[in-house]
């Protein structure tokens, strides 16, 4: 076994809707090493939940269904395995953390028999070792009271102990690839900041891969090891974290990271990006991004490839690197 050979390689994964031309999800592509976290960030409606639920194998079908691709986990596609298959490796290898745990539990069962059956359901033990398991779980993702908890249904914790009980059923069976949609989306910033450090810190005893979903900077740039910015469906910029960040390449990147207050003294209003993310039936044929974008040429009306700019840094942008594009070096002085 290549102990350097991605734990997740995705490539030129497509989702399509019935009855609409252009795919949802356009031919992306990235990779992951076990211990890495890969943020993957853009706009509402640009992809990433869709994303996300086709590697677990839960995308609504139909009207929705994988149009092309494959997603190699440790080896085996996930988009080519049956259900049942699916099924062992969902929720045991890898799992997901959801966005609104309200929605995602089981209101009529106690949050002790869900993360017990989680266990039960792939390892087989008994129930009073699934219960141990989900008792100590709760431990670990610092639940006050714990073994009270273990009895409490959904509705009888606050928000923010909700979503440790979704992370402790997500890691009850100590996967290798964790999936967080937005999982600090619903509550308040106190309760998110502490959400990030515990999965930081699980992360780190566990050593599992992760790919976390959100539309922050300020989360990618806290969390992330790998940043994938995403768009209408297509991934246009690709890279580590600090490259991603200290120089942007794509217009879209860009008007997200100037779109971010700060702390220190700001003497003009905050960059907005005009328009919004298009439909899927009225998807531009060449660059996306190209009905939002200041800097459109004629070259637009062409589909960018990824092009590499060094250390793993990828843009699909006709103009990069930006700095040698003299409109682009105007408009922006």
């Amino acid at each position: 076994m290549n102990l350097n050979a991605p734990l997740l390689d995705v490539r030129d994964l497509s989702i399509q809707v019935a009855g609409v031309r252009p795919p949802l999800v356009d031919r992306i592509s990235f990779s992951l090493r076990a211990g890495q976290t890969l943020c993957i960030v853009g706009e509402s409606g640009c992809g990433k939940s869709l994303t996300s639920l086709a590697l677990m194998g839960l995308l609504q079908t139909p009207p929705l269904s994988i149009a092309g691709g494959t997603a190699q986990f440790a080896g085996r596609d996930l988009l080519t395995m049956t259900r049942r298959e699916l099924g062992q490796v969902r929720g045991d290898r890898m799992a997901m953390i959801f966005q609104e745990p309200m929605s995602s539990l089981n209101p009529s069962l106690k949050i002790g028999e869900q993360i017990a059956e989680a266990v039960r359901r792939h390892k087989g033990v008994s129930r009073e070792a699934a219960r141990a398991r989900a008792l100590e779980m709760l431990e670990r993702v610092r639940i006050p009271a714990a073994a009270k908890r273990l009895d409490a249904y959904p509705h009888e914790l606050s928000g923010g102990m909700r979503q440790r009980a979704m992370i402790a059923m997500a890691l009850a069976n100590d996967p290798e690839l964790l999936i967080a949609d937005e999982p600090t989306t619903a509550l308040d910033v106190t309760i998110q900041a502490q959400i990030l450090d515990l999965m930081r810190d699980l992360q780190a005893e566990t050593g599992a891969a992760m790919i976390l979903i959100t539309h922050d900077l300020g989360v990618v740039a806290e969390m992330a090891d790998q940043v994938a910015v995403m768009y209408a469906g297509r991934i246009v910029e690709t890279g580590p974290v600090a490259q991603v960040f200290d120089d942007p390449q794509h217009p879209y990147t860009i008007g997200l990271m100037s779109s971010m207050p700060s702390l220190g003294a700001r003497s003009d209003r905050l960059v907005t990006i005009p328009g919004v993310v298009p439909q899927a039936a009225a998807m531009p044929d060449g660059c996306r991004f190209s009905t939002r974008c200041p800097f459109r040429t004629p070259i637009c009306d062409n589909v960018p490839p990824l092009t590499s700019l060094g250390n793993e840094h990828e843009v699909a942008c006709f103009h990069a690197p930006l700095e040698q594009t003299p409109k682009l070096r105007v408009v922006g002085a």
